[in-house]
């Protein structure tokens, strides 16, 4: 199966890239930076100049392939909302070159999105919130509009991956310690951020795209939820920062565009998932993760 990858050079996406060749399927990597062409070659995938700003080019890779995994996302929270609604366009350009041809698209959400169950984790097949509470969501609404118009489309939902470099909203979170002195969390830091380890994540958009179930949601989750209180204090014992409780209404002048996330409660479940692919994490967790964090991190 020849694969087109967006993101092909990220650091989820790099380690999508590896896991497909390992299987044996060719990979067409979209790559916008001549300084990592080199890298996506060398993991042996061809290479397709461009970004997801052009359509015609995310077109013309979409019809080269026989499938497509849409990973690439702009992470400037600065200017959260326009991303995501970004992200709308380019799968509806993704959309509108597989249209009528099952092949598949398999694009990227978030697990909170579904966190839509007051008192449950996040499920598959839980209502979603709209892009007007949460702008992620956007992604999801073009899919389903291009599954409207005849596109085998599935949803992969992230929670925070982490390997030792990287751990999704956690990363940042590390450099407002840093900024800060100490480790924070709020309140009584018993809120819950699911995790999942980054080759895991890897294997499950293999399995996703290899499956091709139109209309598929999947939570990429090995841990329902590691609580905030706990992230905090890995991540001082690494760092050798102090570890303190913060009122809610202190979150914001601490934590800045983070604050929205912070305190939030987001345990999500990958039940379904797993029945549904076979798929069992076996990665490490989180807080194995952020006991070896790389000092250089943040």
């Amino acid at each position: 199966m020849r694969v087109f990858v967006t993101g092909a050079t990220g650091n989820i996406g790099s380690h999508v890239v590896g896991e497909l060749i390992a299987a044996g399927h060719q990979v067409l990597g979209l790559c916008r930076s001549p300084d990592k062409e080199a890298a996506l070659s060398a993991a042996g995938a061809e290479v397709l100049r461009g970004s997801i700003a052009d359509p015609e080019v995310l077109k013309q890779g979409a019809r080269q392939s026989d499938g497509v995994i849409h990973l690439a996302f702009n992470h400037d929270f600065s200017r959260f909302v326009q991303n995501c609604e970004d992200d709308r366009a380019v799968i509806a350009a993704l959309g509108e070159a597989l249209s009528g041809t099952e092949k598949p698209l398999v694009i990227t959400s978030g697990t909170p999105i579904a966190n839509t169950v007051a008192g449950e984790p996040a499920r598959e097949n839980n209502p979603i919130l709209g892009a007007d509470r949460h702008p992620r969501a956007a992604s999801e609404e073009a899919a389903a509009a291009a599954a409207a118009a005849g596109v085998n489309v599935s949803v992969v939902r992230l929670p925070q991956v982490h390997d030792t470099m990287s751990q999704g909203l956690v990363t940042p979170a590390i450099a407002m310690f840093r900024k800060n002195g100490f480790c924070a969390y709020v309140g009584d830091g018993l809120n819950r951020w699911p995790a999942a380890h980054i080759t895991d994540v890897a294997r499950l958009y293999r399995l996703a795209v290899e499956r091709a179930e139109p209309g598929a949601k999947y939570h990429a989750v090995a841990e329902e939820g590691v609580p905030m209180r706990d992230i905090a204090g890995a991540v001082g014992r690494r760092l050798g920062l102090p570890v303190r409780s913060l009122a809610a209404e202190e979150a914001a002048a601490f934590f800045g565009w983070l604050a929205m996330f912070a305190g939030h409660d987001m345990p999500a479940s990958s039940a379904l998932t797993r029945q549904t692919l076979g798929w069992q994490p076996t990665g490490p967790g989180l807080l194995d993760d952020l006991a070896r964090l790389d000092a250089r991190q943040g």
